[in-house]
């Protein structure tokens, strides 16, 4: 099925399924339904089928879905078997925490490089990676090939780096600079992630309860 014929929100809901399905797997639990699922996830069950109907019939009425196979099947979807490149630039606090605490492999995607262009950090460690300046990027790009890059760096260096990061052949970024990137050429993906926005929108929610 063409990738543009699936909404955005049920892409975005997809990670979540794989890992409520993982946690039900770990609990060695062979089938669930709809039902349950919905009420595990605070979805409804019509709104779990209809996204799970975009992809095609996994369920059987009666049984439910198989755990195990629905959980493979969605993170097919997802290409958690595919073994992203990915390069990380900017190993300050922030990158040094993504790079060091967040399992890459459990989510397709492998941390192949780590760029800063501070000198005292080059030929230091993190994640088992050497840091390395970002005048080796365009060698880096050329021989690995990686398909993309997480940024940690200040804003104003974002957009210049990140269109150079296109000629070199990344077509999709993990955005923390705080800066909203404006790609044109439609085929690289941009996933801009601003940590301050959701905490202004718990903190909204939390006013707004009491």
């Amino acid at each position: 099925m063409a990738k543009q014929s699936i909404s955005t929100p049920v892409i975005r809901r997809l990670p979540r399924y794989y890992r409520f399905l993982r946690e039900l797997e770990e609990e060695e639990m062979e089938r669930v339904s709809s039902q349950e699922l919905a009420l595990r996830m605070g979805f409804s069950a019509s709104q779990i089928r209809q996204d799970f109907n975009c992809f095609g019939a996994f369920g059987q009425q009666g049984y439910g879905y198989n755990v195990r196979e629905l959980r493979e099947i969605i993170g097919s979807i997802l290409g958690v078997d595919e073994s992203t490149g990915v390069i990380l630039i900017g190993a300050g606090n922030l990158g040094k925490a993504i790079a060091t605490h967040l399992d890459f492999q459990k989510r397709g995607c492998r941390l192949i490089g780590v760029f800063d262009n501070n000198p005292a950090l080059h030929g230091t460690k993190t994640a088992g990676l050497t840091i390395q300046s970002m005048q080796e990027l365009p060698d880096f790009c050329k021989l690995h090939h990686p398909q993309v890059a997480v940024l940690c760096i200040p804003k104003g260096a974002a957009q210049e780096l990140a269109d150079h990061l296109v000629a070199l052949g990344i077509c999709g970024f993990w955005n923390f600079s705080h800066f909203d990137l404006s790609i044109t050429n439609p085929q690289v993906i941009v996933e801009n992630v601003h940590l301050g926005d959701s905490l202004m929108t718990l903190a909204y929610w939390v006013h707004h309860e009491e």
